[in-house]
């Protein structure tokens, strides 16, 4: 979306969910150790690394092991807010993280029923997604509402990323602020 060219390299991290650890140090932790994972084989590039969970009633939800894992997912989200925290750590040469941040966006679902989630799991968005569920593809008809960064919620959260290449005076082609308000990626403005 920044008009910057970059890779997309897989990390060797192996994301392992603690309970000592609150959901916010819990992503931070699983982005920083993707992006170190990265960063160890590119030690001269600048390593963006995220990654997403969803808490409801303080309850980790990750991304579903199966479909059956799936599917009891989204029954427990159905009628319900729960809040997507999305990490980001940024690692520019080195081993240490020279921006870490969390955000976190509240998403109503529907009250949809089990008829409706067996439609849903078809077209086959849920097994690689937190809270087994894609806002930007079929799983947006699922949400009735989203309050707080889409971008954060979809992916990772643009701002602080342009903000840091910004600082780093590397120049992008997109207007951040004007892609905000426009809101016309995917489906981002069909919840405004």
């Amino acid at each position: 979306m920044l008009g910057v060219p970059f890779d997309v390299i897989a990390p060797e991290f192996d994301e392992r969910v603690s309970p000592h650890l609150s959901i916010e140090e819990e992503v931070l932790a699983f982005a920083v150790g993707k992006a170190r994972s990265v960063g160890s084989k590119n030690s001269h590039s600048l390593v963006i690394g995220s990654d997403t969970m969803i808490s409801l009633d303080g309850e980790k939800i990750g991304k579903p092991v199966d479909r059956d894992n799936a599917a009891r997912i989204l029954r427990v989200l159905a009628g319900k807010t729960h809040e997507i925290y999305t990490s980001l750590a940024i690692l520019d040469g080195g081993d240490e993280a020279q921006l870490t941040t969390v955000e976190k966006v509240a998403v109503e679902m529907r009250a949809y029923t089990d008829d409706d989630i067996e439609r849903y799991l078809i077209c086959g968005e849920s097994l690689d997604k937190a809270g087994a569920y894609s806002i930007q593809g079929e799983g947006s008809r699922l949400i009735k509402s989203i309050r707080g960064d889409y971008l954060a919620a979809v992916g990772m959260p643009l701002k602080p990323i342009a903000e840091y290449l910004g600082s780093r005076g590397i120049s992008f082609l997109a207007d951040i602020e004007k892609l905000y308000v426009e809101k016309s990626f995917m489906n981002w403005s069909a919840f405004v």
